[in-house]
């Protein structure tokens, strides 16, 4: 067939064989290569292996070894060990074809795993494609058997090692740096997702191994999620009402596990797990935890008549301040656990709801035996649903005198675009006048507007949302977004698609960043959620070289890229380096160049990886304990530079 005019023939169809789609989008099986997130996923995909074996009753300890910088990392397990004999149609082994094939696995049955948290036979084989190096080894049958690979291609055969003690799997891997920007893993992080598959998984040893410090951690709880539950609270250092934590189990076909509390916080926390997998997005399990919890408090208050004359509870006021750890374990001979996407962030089981809602009921039974606790909880329910229906009449109040422009009640430091299409604009948080005047004279005045921040708002971590409303700072950006806040938050009302954090390559620009993400963090997270909100990442250095015609600006971001460029132009030519203090320091011009233009800019999108990390480093950052940010500072103090 000819190619005909558009140049677009058979010639142009690429078929991408073997492990090559994961090279070529690794994105797609890992979530993104640029930052943290999708390098530790490597480590799960490979631990999630290792533990289905330790779900199915064959394995009970676990070892993750971090080498050196944190280039490498080994995962053993002492399970079955991966089959090593020969496939009897692809005529290689098990072991070969599980780390070289996608969708290659034992779990596509219920025959060798009853239930498992690795589905699609894909994360060992994506692990190998995007892995440097990679070397499997196998102990059994008493005898140890080793391959060596590199970006999913053998690089050696299956080879004996002898006889060998013992029995297990052990996967070796050092992730490809042509993937990943920065491929070294955190020493912190995989503590925290070993310590995270303990609790899940009761009486399991995982021990933790960092070769570099010498330091060895061994996490095994026998209480479970219980543990769980009592480590978030203390981590986050929230109250519990009436001192009461509940527990809930069956273990009758889909096997469900809840640990839940209330607290004195305004914010609802769920953490929801199937068959090990931390569902992000939640999914059917979780809807069947709240659906059950709403019913079992109802019918609680129906039957005891104790709700107070004139409150009408909703569903969202019974789960404030509610704190929840979920875990659902589906085997297979009940259920193909179906995800979306291979990252599985939700799951779409409908039918784990009604199993779950099932047991969640039953804590009308609790509620029943514990009068007195139940008091105390119908109290803080109440509380919520005034604290919600006072907020909404007051809400109504001011639109009813603002009338129908919203844009009568614009901040009066707000640059506004002339766009009204929310898709099309965006608005850029400045520090300082200084700064807003350089951005306002350099943006695109039809698409971008700007509002400058008088210095360092508020820090909003231990405050209401009722307190955080007084501040005036707060209450432009908020007037600006247009969408409100916190349980009144629409977003279908903002006002611009983007929101870019725009402030000075310094310090105290971090610290006022900072800030601004925890303020979103705590009363405006759908943003986050819905990719509304950015940093932007103006240029620390100007690098001029020549000088006339023939003179060339290039712009640095850090020191260690200031270094780089200079050193890859030898020296050819001298070269002026100056230095933004500020974002005001720039010419209108200079700051569309480097940091406005949207076909040149640099933007960072800011996401929430582990939502139970980022409260952990939050509090540390800016909570009432004073203690862990004296620790972060001492550690870190070396690598700012702080004007003391």
């Amino acid at each position: 067939m000819a190619r005909g005019e558009s140049g677009y023939g058979a010639a142009d169809i690429e078929v991408l064989e073997g492990l090559e789609p994961v090279r070529k989008r690794p994105g797609m099986y890992i979530g993104g290569t640029e930052g943290p997130q999708g390098l530790h996923h490597l480590v799960k995909e490979i631990l999630d292996n290792s533990i289905d074996e330790a779900m199915n009753g064959h394995a009970d300890k676990i070892t993750v070894t971090l080498h050196g910088g944190g280039e490498s990392v080994t995962i053993q397990d002492n399970g079955r060990g991966i089959p090593i004999d020969q496939h009897p149609r692809f005529k290689k082994s098990a072991l070969e074809l599980i780390l070289t094939t996608l969708h290659a696995g034992g779990k596509f049955s219920d025959q060798n795993y009853a239930s498992a948290g690795g589905l699609h036979g894909v994360g060992a084989s994506v692990v190998n494609a995007l892995s440097e190096e990679l070397v499997a080894t196998v102990v059994r049958g008493g005898e140890g058997w080793q391959q060596k690979f590199s970006k999913g291609k053998p690089t050696s055969r299956l080879t004996s090692l002898g006889k060998k003690a013992g029995r297990g799997t052990t996967i070796f891997f050092r992730p490809d740096p042509e993937i990943f920007r920065e491929p070294r893993f955190s020493a912190d992080r995989l503590i925290q997702i070993i310590e995270e598959k303990a609790f899940l998984n009761r009486g399991l040893r995982l021990v933790f191994v960092d070769e570099a410090t010498k330091v060895t951690k061994d996490f095994c709880y026998p209480d479970g999620l219980a543990s769980y539950l009592q480590s978030y609270l203390q981590r986050n250092k929230l109250e519990v009402v009436a001192d009461e934590r509940f527990s809930l189990d069956r273990a009758d076909g889909i096997r469900v596990e809840v640990a839940f509390c209330w607290t004195d916080s305004t914010n609802e926390r769920v953490l929801s797990y199937v068959n090990g997998i931390f569902t992000a997005e939640g999914g059917s399990h979780e809807e069947g935890f709240k659906g059950g919890l709403a019913k079992a408090v109802r019918n609680y208050i129906s039957v005891h008549d104790c709700l107070p004359k004139g409150v009408k509870l909703g569903a969202e006021d019974i789960r404030e301040g509610l704190v929840a750890i979920l875990s659902v374990n589906v085997p297979g001979s009940v259920a193909q656990l179906q995800f979306q996407g291979q990252t599985k962030d939700k799951l779409n089981n409908p039918e784990v709801t009604a199993p779950v809602e099932s047991l969640v009921r039953t804590f009308e039974n609790t509620l029943n035996s514990k009068p007195s606790t139940a008091a105390a909880l119908i109290e803080r329910m109440s509380l919520a649903a005034k604290a919600r229906a006072a907020a909404r009449t007051a809400s109504q109040s001011v639109s009813r005198k603002v009338g129908v422009s919203h844009r009568l009640n614009l901040p009066g430091k707000l640059a506004d675009c002339s766009s009204t299409t929310p898709e099309k604009s965006e608005l850029l948080i400045v520090e300082g006048d200084s700064a807003g005047g350089s951005a306002k004279l350099g943006r695109d005045r039809r698409l971008q507007a700007v509002l400058p921040l008088r210095g360092k708002i508020l820090n909003v971590m231990a405050l209401t949302e009722a307190k955080v409303k007084e501040n005036k700072e707060i209450s432009d950006l908020v007037a600006a977004l247009g969408c409100g806040l916190g349980k009144s938050l629409r977003i279908d009302k903002l006002r611009y698609q983007k929101v870019v954090i725009l402030t000075d390559a310094d310090a105290d620009g971090s610290h006022i960043a900072s800030l601004l993400m925890a303020f979103f963090f705590q009363f405006m997270r759908p943003l986050i959620a819905g990719g509304h909100i950015y940093l932007g990442r103006p240029p620390l250095f100007r690098l001029r070289f020549g000088s006339g015609a023939k003179q060339e600006d290039l712009w640095a971001y850090s020191d260690e890229e200031r270094d780089a460029i200079i050193k890859s132009r030898g020296l050819r030519g001298k070269v002026q380096i100056s230095r933004f203090k500020g974002l005001g320091e720039m010419n209108p011009k200079t700051l569309w160049e480097t940091t406005l233009n949207p076909k040149s800019r640099n933007l960072l999108r800011v996401t929430i990886d582990d939502e139970p990390a980022a409260v952990a480093m939050l509090e540390s950052l800016f909570g009432k304990d004073a203690s862990e940010r004296y620790r972060l500072i001492r550690e870190h103090a070396h690598r700012l530079e702080l004007d003391v």
